[in-house]
């Protein structure tokens, strides 16, 4: 099977930056879990839509047959983040991609979890994605280019690691940081 060359991971281009142009009362979020590996095919079908959708895409360099390629993977295999209306929503299922549309309550929270993943993803840094995320210590990048994202410490074998994560799905996505550009947030 050919390695496809990188696709769109969202709809529109800058669907995190025209936030308020996209964001209209007929229009919310959604998660939709797919069927098994039907993630870039969903996305595929919601762009040629017009739909607007992300799916977070990690490159990751692999060698076949002795030669480098760069294949891109979901960040949180099953799941595509929607934002649509009820039209779009039918749409999206009609595809028969989708096992099931998951209603998002905190709206404003899954935004802000978006465009955090996004930027990390953006940063070129090596993510690493992380499953049931268990609470540990929130921090904020305080120097860098990162700066500003809020997240989670977790200790591993390792070190530390910073985690942003969706918490509707529990999910999230992990870089190794030094101690020294962490700030502990106290609200």
């Amino acid at each position: 099977m050919p390695i496809l060359s990188p696709e769109p991971d969202l709809f529109p281009a800058g669907l995190f930056e025209a936030r308020a142009e996209i964001q209209t009362a007929d229009r919310s979020w959604l998660v939709l879990h797919t069927k098994a590996r039907q993630e870039k095919c969903l996305a595929r079908q919601l762009y040629e839509g017009q739909v607007p959708f992300y799916l977070p895409l990690l490159g990751r360099r692999t060698r076949i047959r002795g030669r480098a390629v760069m294949s891109y993977n979901p960040l949180f295999g099953g799941y595509v983040f929607l934002l649509a209306d009820e039209r779009e929503r039918v749409a999206a299922l009609a595809t028969h991609r989708v096992v099931q549309a998951l209603k998002v309550t905190d709206q404003q929270q899954l935004w802000e979890d978006l465009a955090q993943v996004r930027r990390l993803i953006e940063s070129g840094a090596p993510i690493t994605p992380e499953d049931r995320l268990e609470p540990g210590m929130e921090v904020e990048i305080k120097s860098g280019p990162l700066a500003g994202l809020r997240g989670t410490i977790l200790r591993t074998a390792t070190g530390r690691r910073f985690v942003v994560q969706v918490n509707f799905i529990q999910r999230g996505a992990s870089l190794e940081v030094d101690d020294s550009v962490l700030a502990c947030v106290r609200d």
